[in-house]
């Protein structure tokens, strides 16, 4: 894409990721320490979008190969491109969330998703390590 749509695109991103790091973790009340969701999965839906959208030639952008024959480069419709990155996007949400459910109930089955009751009460350094993290 052209120099106009990145910087459309970082100030979008930015945006949008402060917002899903802030407001987007509490409404759901997640608990993401790391704010992975809110940078990785927000900010990079949004960058593939609106990648889609700037990479338009009446945008700017480089276009793409339309014949690999000739090298001839030219552009889908805007809202075309849109809806194959959406496509791309919901597809990758999908994926993740498939594959995500099988690995958490392969490693429930292997050595479970949550301590026992008495080991989190005693603390987990305790109860993995044989030791304490903190000296009180």
């Amino acid at each position: 894409m052209g120099i106009p749509g990145a910087f459309v695109i970082g100030i979008a991103a930015g945006l949008v990721c402060l917002w899903g790091v802030n407001q987007l973790k509490r409404l759901h009340g997640a608990d993401d320490s790391l704010d992975v969701f809110g940078i990785h999965a927000v900010g990079g839906a949004l960058g593939a979008l609106l990648t889609g959208i700037f990479n338009s030639q009446s945008l700017g952008g480089p276009g793409l190969v339309t014949d690999w024959v000739t090298g001839k480069v030219g552009s889908n419709p805007i809202w075309d491109q849109f809806l194959i990155q959406a496509q791309g996007v919901g597809m990758t949400i999908i994926w993740t969330g498939v594959v995500a459910l099988i690995a958490f109930k392969i490693a429930d089955l292997i050595v479970g998703l949550r301590p026992a009751e008495e080991e989190e009460r005693e603390g987990l350094d305790i109860a993995d390590h044989g030791e304490t993290a903190y000296h009180m």
